[in-house]
């Protein structure tokens, strides 16, 4: 069938690291199969898409939806080419690749417009990292419904954007005496004294204070804040 040595090639190298015995079993290999699979038909779901060949996106303008794609794809390159690279870690970046995928169909679910130029940098840079693992089916559908005269075999690794890579804001919860009392969005790489201060600047912490005296305030970046009063 259409994915037959891929499946086997796919598990393999999934289910085993390179060093260690490999145990077959038929339900990772139908686990491999039933990926493949969701490859194709996200493949084809999007071939319009694909057709209109749209290669560069204004980066700057992104939604919520096109913005978290963005991030995990550019993440998921980041993440494949290093387990390859430096590890011969097959499985863990086959594993990245399978969350690249659901994170595809959940853009496909969710999001209100698709943008072109993001689903063509998405779906080129999925193939081309899957296709060292499953040379078979990505040189199919780059041929199929990338439309590419050449072969995927002979294309350039795709690379990531570090910009891409950076989370934009983080949530933090904010306590007093350990309830929490409200949420801010900070930047991740804010220090200490800034989201201590930040967090005493806000309404409703200032509410919860009152006229008690702050004692101690413990910040903790991208995860909380505690003030402690008395």
């Amino acid at each position: 069938g259409k994915f037959g040595a891929d499946t086997a090639r796919l598990f393999i190298m999934f289910a085993a690291p390179v060093e260690r015995e490999l145990e077959w079993s038929d339900k990772g290999v139908e686990g491999s199969f039933r990926f493949l699979n969701r490859v194709w038909r996200l493949v084809y779901h999007f071939k319009d898409v694909l057709a209109r060949k749209v290669t560069s996106y204004d980066t700057t303008n992104l939604n919520e939806q096109d913005r978290e794609l963005r991030h995990i794809l550019h993440t998921s390159v980041k993440k494949v080419t290093e387990d390859i690279d430096n590890r011969f870690n097959f499985n863990t970046a086959i594993s990245t690749l399978m969350e690249l995928v659901n994170a595809l169909y959940a853009y496909k679910d969710k999001a209100e417009t698709v943008n072109d130029g993001l689903i063509y940098e998405a779906i080129s840079k999925l193939l081309l990292m899957l296709a060292p693992f499953t040379p078979h089916i990505t040189e199919e559908l780059w041929h199929d419904a990338m439309g590419s005269e050449t072969s995927i075999h002979k294309e350039a690794w795709p690379t990531y954007d570090p910009e891409a890579i950076k989370v934009d804001a983080v949530e933090v919860l904010i306590q007093v005496n350990g309830k929490g009392k409200d949420r801010i969005m900070t930047a991740p790489d804010i220090s200490r004294d800034e989201l201590g201060k930040l967090a005493l600047e806000q309404p409703e912490v200032k509410a919860a204070i009152g006229d008690r005296k702050v004692l101690k305030v413990i910040a903790v970046p991208g995860r909380l804040v505690n003030i402690v009063v008395k």
